[in-house]
This record gives structure tokens, sequence and C-alpha cells, in this order.
């Protein structure tokens, strides 16, 4: 059982900045990847990142790439979002998430088996 909780959603300005953090409870090292989706309201969940729990092998969904980077940190068992130039469109609840599952075929349509509760980000003047 892998739990996550995510910190650092708030409310802030067209083309401002937020970094989303999510603490595992269990070492990266014993997952295969780490990722983020949103949920805007009446809309479907949307993959965001991820990022390969060994190596440096990063995807991003079309939406964000260019704007958000996915980073994580094995030694505090972190994973980060960075998001740059947020628009009115990013608003949403952002989700950390894992992957245990062995990893076939790497990409933004990447699967996870375990969601943290989320953390709402608000982009608006």
């Amino acid at each position: 059982q892998v739990q996550l909780v995510e910190s650092g959603g708030g409310l802030v300005q067209p083309g401002g900045s937020l970094r989303l953090s999510c603490a595992a409870s269990v070492s990266i090292f014993s997952t295969s990847a780490m990722g983020w989706s949103r949920q805007a309201p009446g809309k479907e969940r949307e993959f965001v990142a991820a990022i390969l729990s060994r190596g440096s092998m990063t995807t991003h969904g079309d939406s964000v790439k260019g704007r958000f980077t996915i980073s994580r940190d094995n030694v505090k068992n972190m994973v980060y979002l960075q998001m740059n130039n947020l628009t009115p469109e990013d608003t949403a609840i952002y989700y950390c998430a894992a992957r245990t599952r062995e990893i076939f075929g790497w990409g933004p349509h990447l699967a996870f088996d375990y969601w943290g509760q989320g953390t709402q980000v608000t982009v608006s003047s």
C-alpha cells in the first residue's frame, strides 16, 4: 500500500508559478514510476506528467509541455511538479500518483495504481 500526500496548491494569478509537492509513504525505489494528474470541474481526469522511479526519463501531457516539469527526490521520497506560466485552464485538483506494476510502454498514457487526496490549484485574477 502506498500513501501519497500532496501540498503546495493554492490561488495564483495567470502567468504565475506554483510548485506542488508529494510525500510518499514508501521508498520511491519500490515503485516503477511517479506522476501527477489533474481533474477540472465537469471534466475527466487528465494525465499531467510522470517520471521513472529510477533514471531520468519523464513524460508530460501536451497541454502542459514546456510549462510544467516533474522531478523527484528519492532520498526524501518526494515528487514535485513545477508549474510555470499558469493559465485559468490549469485550474483543477491535482493528484499525485504512483505506479507499482511493471511498465511496458512509456508515455502520457501511463496508468497509475495509487492516488493521493489531491490539492486544489486555482488560477484566477
